[in-house]
């Protein structure tokens, strides 16, 4: 008695042991509809604005691709006009020359950084007291840290 229950167990020790033939899709559901809900979630936020029928016009762009203008200070208090040095005096006469009177050229002012922050704004006070409007500071980015 106690051989045949043990010679049983083998022979169903043996069927336990077989690979199942069958592939098992319930994982696969799971994922594809988990899948199906994200985009459906996301698919209304990747649409950006609305949609509207713009008019046609035949005005001139606003950003005009014209190359700035750069106006230096130098540590001395020095005024150098692209890369020519130029006087206090001279400096809207010069700049209305070279932006051949365009009063939306654009000019950026660069100064050394240990210079007067009065004789910045007395500089950028003369270039728009000349009638120009797009006038802006430039600064040096800081290097990140490796």
């Amino acid at each position: 008695m106690g051989m045949s229950a043990g010679g049983g167990a083998r022979k169903g020790g043996r069927r336990r042991n077989r690979a199942a033939s069958e592939i098992n899709v319930t994982p696969l559901v799971d994922v594809m509809l988990v899948l199906l809900i994200i985009f459906m979630v996301t698919a209304p936020m990747m649409t950006s604005g609305v949609n509207v029928d713009l008019p046609k016009t035949d005005a001139s762009p606003v950003n005009a691709d014209t190359k700035p203008i750069t106006v230096s200070l130098r540590g001395d208090g020095s005024i150098y006009l692209g890369e020519d040095p130029v006087s206090g005096d001279q400096l809207v006469a010069q700049l209305k020359t070279l932006a051949q009177d365009d009063p939306n050229h654009r000019i950026f002012v660069r100064a050394d950084a240990h210079i007067d922050y009065g004789r910045v704004m007395q500089v950028m006070g003369q270039i728009t007291s000349g009638g120009f409007t797009h006038v802006a500071l430039l600064a040096q980015q800081p290097q990140s840290g490796p």
